[in-house]
């Protein structure tokens, strides 16, 4: 198959709409792959911004995904969680199942160091998590859970559910879950952790997490945190301004807010660890079938521009929605 061949993207068309686009694709150079996607998942927070157009004009740059087309707010092919199989390239790569960093295509073509092999004891459905993983592994990274820390968890989406779950093989760790969509109630059940009313929280953590990307997740996690302890933001709120009671116990409980990007390796690995080797890790940490609980919705690539518009409305109990490509 080394012939040029037809493609069809998804493409978002601001403000909420998007629409499928025929690409052609040249016949891949010696040093790249052809794909042929199987799945790829929709990270609902990001991506739903980037539908709606509200990325920060000063974040352009540094908010475009590998192997994106266009400009925000658009029209612009974005996505970054494509799992396929090699169709063409070096011998050894033809047939094997990938994860790669690629917007939502039936069929791309990208150098063969782009895409990492999923283990064979990674099902191709549940690897499109890779990079929801990785985010969570770097943020704990940033913020390192220890032994019997007391730890507090407030929104409970993909990334929030995803650092509680890693969190939680720490020895010793108590870990409560704060989010309040009644929907969380089978996530918390299917990772064995509590999940509490901000009210009934506890206070006095040693670390809280906060992926809720709400001012009220961050008002609750600074609240919960005891003194001297790790604030750890991993929710990212594109152009909303977010108020933060900084004047109450923030200074008298001299708290430490961290962030983390997924952008950038964490310090505390950046000399020893590049991208790819953790997102390996992240491919080798889901092969534990626990991560099955955060794919809630599938559908086909053909109903993808009305699938975004349902998912960017907020609507249900969607965590990661996994995309189905067919022939």
């Amino acid at each position: 198959m080394g012939d040029t061949a037809t493609a069809r993207a998804f493409w978002t068309l601001p403000p909420g709409r998007g629409e499928i686009r025929s690409a052609t694709l040249s016949p891949p150079e010696a040093h790249e792959l052809r794909i042929k996607a199987v799945y790829s998942g929709v990270s609902r927070g990001t991506e739903s911004l980037v539908f709606a157009g509200r990325v920060p004009d000063s974040l352009y740059e540094t908010m475009r995904a590998p192997f994106q087309e266009g400009d925000f707010p658009g029209p612009v092919k974005y996505g970054y969680m494509s799992v396929g199989t090699v169709e063409t390239g070096p011998r050894e790569m033809v047939g094997r199942s990938v994860f790669c960093l690629h917007p939502h295509q039936d069929r791309y073509a990208v150098p063969a160091d782009a895409a990492v092999p999923v283990p064979e004891d990674v099902p191709l459905r549940r690897a499109v998590l890779a990079a929801n993983l990785e985010t969570a592994l770097n943020g704990l990274w940033d913020a390192p859970p220890l032994a019997g820390d007391r730890i507090a968890v407030v929104g409970c989406g993909v990334v929030g559910g995803m650092a509680a779950t890693l969190a939680a093989r720490v020895p010793g760790v108590e870990i409560e879950l704060i989010d309040p969509s009644p929907h969380r109630t089978a996530l918390a059940d299917a990772l064995g952790l509590p999940l509490v009313a901000a009210e009934d929280a506890r206070t006095g953590a040693d670390l809280v997490i906060h992926a809720s990307g709400t001012a009220a997740g961050l008002a609750t996690a600074l609240r919960l945190a005891g003194d001297e302890a790790t604030v750890l933001e991993l929710s990212w709120y594109g152009a909303e301004p977010v108020p933060a009671p900084l004047g109450e116990w923030f200074h008298a409980r001299r708290l430490r807010l961290v962030s983390s990007q997924v952008g950038k390796v964490a310090p505390a690995k950046r000399p020893r660890w590049s991208h790819r080797r953790r997102l390996e890790l992240a491919l080798r940490l889901l092969a534990d079938p626990v991560f099955d609980v955060f794919l809630t919705g599938e559908s086909a690539f053909a109903d993808l521009p009305q699938t975004m518009q349902r998912l960017a409305a907020g609507r249900g109990d969607t965590l990661c929605h996994v995309i189905r490509y067919e022939d």
